[in-house]
């Protein structure tokens, strides 16, 4: 489902256009209005957002490789980091070291001075924008990141993983958002919550099953027959 089928489904299902909304601006020197695109954008992007906070998808995951510098202990952090998954340097032999992640603290409490240089062993969020590492390097090393973000929304990028894969899950999400907004009846809202729980059920079980799994190690799923 692209964005187009989204956008008409799920004013069809509520039987509702979202017609342009006016209302005065907080100063009372004029007037704000809510599109009916800016409605719908809003229920769809809430719905992205719950199940992206609920399911670690694949989908949520990046990987960037970068470099740290002999004497800087900090590395910035990109700009559509949420939180990280790992966090490796590689030496001069193209060797992986995947660093523990610790406290601010505790960095400053082992390697208080910084001057004490090595291969990087753990780091920590110093601030919103950047990691600070432990024991300052020693000289430069490329490093890989792997971390969690938030994929383009299928508003603006007019398709998504979510759209072509589980748009149930994205449907039903959206269609609450709706709803509630509608201030709807409790009966119908509570078949779209049953019917999102649903969507979002099977999702966790691709997202925080299927997806950390495979037959070899883990052996096939059986049901027993009687």
């Amino acid at each position: 489902m692209n964005y187009a089928q989204l956008f008409e489904t799920i004013k069809g299902y509520v039987e509702n256009d979202f017609p342009n909304t006016s209302w005065s601006d907080s100063a009372g020197t004029g007037t704000v209005t809510l599109t009916s695109k800016e409605q719908v954008d809003t229920f769809i992007q809430e719905a992205e957002q719950r199940i992206f906070n609920t399911v670690q998808l694949l989908d949520l995951r990046r990987n960037v490789t970068g470099n740290v510098t002999s004497g800087n202990k900090y590395l910035s952090v990109p700009s559509d980091w949420l939180a990280n998954f790992s966090l490796a340097v590689v030496d001069g032999d193209g060797n992986y070291e995947y660093l523990l992640n610790k406290d601010v603290n505790f960095i400053r409490q082992a390697y208080p001075n910084p001057n004490d240089t090595g291969l990087p062993y753990c780091y920590a969020y110093f601030d919103e924008n950047s990691y600070i590492l432990g024991p300052t390097p020693d000289a430069n090393y490329a490093v890989e990141l792997h971390y969690f973000y938030y994929p383009p929304s299928i508003v603006t990028a007019g398709t998504s993983w979510l759209g072509d894969n589980f748009d149930s899950a994205l449907l039903y999400g959206a269609l609450l958002e709706a709803y509630t907004f509608m201030k709807g009846e409790a009966d119908v809202i509570a078949q779209y919550q049953k019917r999102y729980d649903e969507a979002m059920g099977l999702l966790k079980q691709l997202g925080d099953g299927k997806n950390r799994q495979d037959m070899y190690r883990s052996g096939q799923v059986r049901y027993p027959v009687r």
